[in-house]
């Protein structure tokens, strides 16, 4: 099998910079993870509350340390760090290669949608943002590792993208129709995307993240990883 990961992100329209941070580790004990938080409100003041959580996050992970306890620990350092006056989104998705699985630690109140033989579905337990809320933990999911399993997580820009105009995104049809022969997680990243902006009549009411995950067959039988980042200078 061979894991494909793609991320899409944009900022809010008319601000300095994007209040989301997307980082990604590979584990000590083999896999990958990646972490989505989504700092309160925007711009630079989000920016720095969701690279706190982002950095605490990536540094336990690469401790060993399990990631439903790394998201604890990231709320109690947020909140200890900001006396409990700020909020982050956290979604942290792990391909762990010691237990052969999928795991998916959420704290927001995005869902996350999950493609395999069982049809589509969303993760949507109820659970808090971390920074705030004393006891805090992480709605957690562990699925086996198994091709063709898909794995959609997104910030509040996707969730809200239209509502202005009263519009709200079909996440699950948009998933649907690009699903097919062909797609890439880079292909359906941006497409999700695409859709978020364009319901925001190309700007955007909020920061905007995707992230897909995708174990599809290694067709190449290799042992070469790759990563590749494209971003705008300006």
């Amino acid at each position: 099998m061979q894991v494909q990961l793609a991320v899409a992100k944009t900022k809010k329209y008319a601000v300095s910079e994007s209040g989301d941070t997307v980082e990604v580790i590979e584990r000590p004990l083999g896999g990958i993870s990646v972490v989505l938080a989504d700092g309160q409100t925007s711009g630079r003041g989000a920016k720095r509350i969701s690279n706190l959580a982002a950095r605490k996050s990536i540094s336990l992970l690469a401790e060993g340390v399990r990631d439903g306890a790394v998201a604890r620990a990231t709320h109690d350092y947020l909140r200890a760090q900001r006396e409990g006056k700020v909020s982050a989104t956290l979604s942290i998705v792990s391909v762990d290669l010691s237990t052969r699985s999928i795991v998916v630690s959420r704290n927001s109140h995005c869902p996350v949608l999950i493609v395999d033989g069982e049809g589509l579905r969303f993760l949507d337990d109820p659970c808090r943002a971390i920074g705030i809320h004393s006891g805090t933990r992480p709605a957690i999911s562990e699925l086996p590792l198994e091709c063709g399993r898909l794995v959609v997580a997104f910030t509040d820009g996707v969730w809200s993208a239209g509502q202005r105009y009263g519009h709200q995104m079909d996440r699950a049809r948009v998933v649907g129709n690009a699903v097919g022969d062909g797609f890439t997680a880079r292909r359906l990243a941006d497409t999700i995307l695409e859709q978020a902006v364009a319901l925001d009549q190309g700007r955007p009411a909020d920061d905007i993240s995707v992230l897909v995950l995708h174990v599809v067959p290694d067709e190449e039988d290799t042992a070469v990883r790759r990563l590749s980042v494209s971003f705008p200078v300006s």
